[in-house]
């Protein structure tokens, strides 16, 4: 079946370029699919704290982001704006993006991406 649950949130603490201890974040993939198939999808939970940010970088795929609560700062290629809860950020593949919490409150946040490996090239 299908359904990951619950998710393992982990602080983001792996990369020094990309060092956010009180940040958490998990990662979805199908875990078997139904009848021998898979869903070719990987989904990203994020919280980011007050202050964090995701440093810029790109993937060499597309990608969607789901702003569910917060207030961010987004950078898409060379346009930046500020943005809150229930904004959809489309992000095509190669284009450089980050985020910033610029609010008192995690940012709560799901990016999905069509596959299930995702690279991060950080600039």
């Amino acid at each position: 079946m299908g359904i990951v649950e619950p998710l393992q949130f982990h602080p983001m603490t792996d990369e020094v370029d990309d060092y956010r201890p009180d940040s958490r974040w998990a990662f979805a993939v199908d875990p078997g699919g139904v009848g021998g198939r898979h869903v070719d999808l990987g989904v990203v939970y994020e919280f980011i704290a007050p202050g964090d940010r995701i440093p810029l970088h790109r993937h060499k795929i597309d990608e969607v982001v789901l702003i569910l609560d917060g207030s961010a700062e987004v950078r898409l290629g060379e346009e930046t704006r500020r943005v809150s809860g229930g904004t959809t950020v489309f992000i095509p593949a190669g284009v450089i993006h980050g985020t910033t919490n610029v609010g008192d409150i995690d940012i709560r946040f799901v990016a999905v991406f069509p596959s299930t490996t995702v690279n991060m090239d950080l600039l």
